[in-house]
């Protein structure tokens, strides 16, 4: 409980999951443009909504795509397929009225789902915020399993051959068999730090080996079949004045572009890392705690005052910097054919141009936080604020 309280206080002094403006230290986010002309024409095709999202609880609930149809969960405990062409709902189901998924003692609360779907196959994973993982068949969200473990789950798990691969909060990854959800392996962080950001970057799974960020600023690669740690290098120094000054979170999730890797840390730095061997290519400056998206050799991230950055892949070199979203509080970006797509603390979705950052369309969802990095499926753009609600937008010639 106490590194719960110290990561939720942290989250709240470092605005990465605070959306309240009304302190004096706080800078004002900049406004939107009210004479502003979009350049490319953005359609919605759909809006939904599942359960109440996210809520107050700072987890980046970011819905899964898988053969044309979209899984999301909430942390009022339901849990939904939807048609991503239409939006029209396949099944749902509410913890609420059965239970724990239906077992044991029906008068407790509802699943606290928070990690986020991972889908493969017919199985389906999603972790909640009190440690538990259930294995759901993805046809229908009938139960199959469920593993108990020791602290909460704030990303989502990654389904990968027969296992299911889950990181918890207090620095650990689990190994699960996908079809019994028995633990395979284990993997303990050790020492953590007493204060950091409140979140998990997403796991990255390829050839054989997991790679995610750490809390105390690692990049950290672990083999696949048993756990053990291959490599780490470091993307934060964790060093300053103060305990806010030293965080030194990997948050976002850590992207792949052929056999190099790329990662950011809070108060910390870029860096591209050889994937087989661990070894460094370039690093710089560049304090972020979400995830980074890749387009052609632009490497695309948004700095923690919101300030859009794009890089050179080969060297870090700045491409251009976006300052038309700062302190708007602005997602991790993802990448929609020739633009980046961003959502925002007010709800608005924002286009800007890879080739220069230019602000080019804007939509609003809703008027609740966006903070989860939108997720690109062909060419439809996925967007989940706080509150449940999603849409899904495509972009055409103006």
């Amino acid at each position: 409980m106490k590194r719960f309280l110290l990561i939720t206080l942290a989250s709240l002094v470092t605005l990465a999951g605070c959306h309240s403006f009304k302190k004096e230290n706080v800078q004002p986010p900049t406004p939107l443009a009210k004479d502003f002309k979009p350049t490319v024409q953005v359609t919605r095709l759909w809006r939904s909504r599942v359960g109440d999202g996210a809520g107050d609880s700072g987890a980046r609930l970011r819905p899964a795509v898988v053969d044309g149809v979209l899984y999301a969960d909430s942390t009022d405990g339901k849990l939904a397929a939807i048609d991503a062409s239409n939006g029209k709902t396949l099944w749902s189901k509410s913890s609420s009225t059965h239970g724990w998924f239906g077992w044991g003692d029906k008068k407790r609360k509802d699943a606290m789902y928070a990690g986020g779907p991972a889908v493969s196959g017919d199985l389906l994973a999603v972790g909640t915020l009190d440690g538990h993982v259930y294995g759901v068949n993805a046809k229908d969200g009938s139960p199959r399993w469920e593993a108990e473990l020791k602290s909460e789950v704030l990303t989502s798990p990654v389904v990968v051959g027969d296992l299911v691969v889950v990181r918890t909060g207090d620095g650990r990854v689990y190994a699960l068999d996908s079809k019994t959800g028995e633990r395979r392996w284990v993997y303990d962080q050790g020492i953590v730090p007493l204060l950091s950001l409140r979140g998990n970057g997403r796991l990255l799974v390829a050839n054989g080996v997991l790679f995610f960020g750490s809390d105390d600023g690692k990049l950290v690669a672990l083999r696949l079949d048993n756990g053990s740690k291959l490599w780490e290098q470091k993307l934060s120094s964790g060093e300053g004045r103060t305990e806010i000054d030293r965080l030194s979170d990997v948050d976002g999730a850590i992207l792949l572009d052929g056999s190099t890797l790329y990662g950011a840390g809070y108060h910390g730095n870029l860096v591209a890392v050889d994937g087989p061997t661990g070894r460094p290519l370039w690093s710089r400056p560049f304090s972020s705690f979400d995830s980074l998206a890749s387009s052609g050799n632009a490497i695309v991230g948004a700095n923690d005052v919101s300030q859009v950055w794009a890089f050179d892949k080969t060297g870090g070199a700045d491409m251009w910097k976006s300052d038309a979203l700062k302190y708007r509080w602005i997602t991790g970006p993802a990448v929609q054919g020739d633009y980046v797509v961003v959502g925002d603390m007010e709800g608005y979705v924002h286009w800007l141009k890879i080739g220069d950052g230019a602000l080019a369309g804007r939509e609003r969802l809703s008027k609740k936080a966006i903070r989860a990095q939108p997720l690109v499926v062909g060419d439809t753009v996925y967007v989940e604020d706080v509150k449940g609600h999603i849409g899904a937008y495509r972009l055409s010639a103006h």
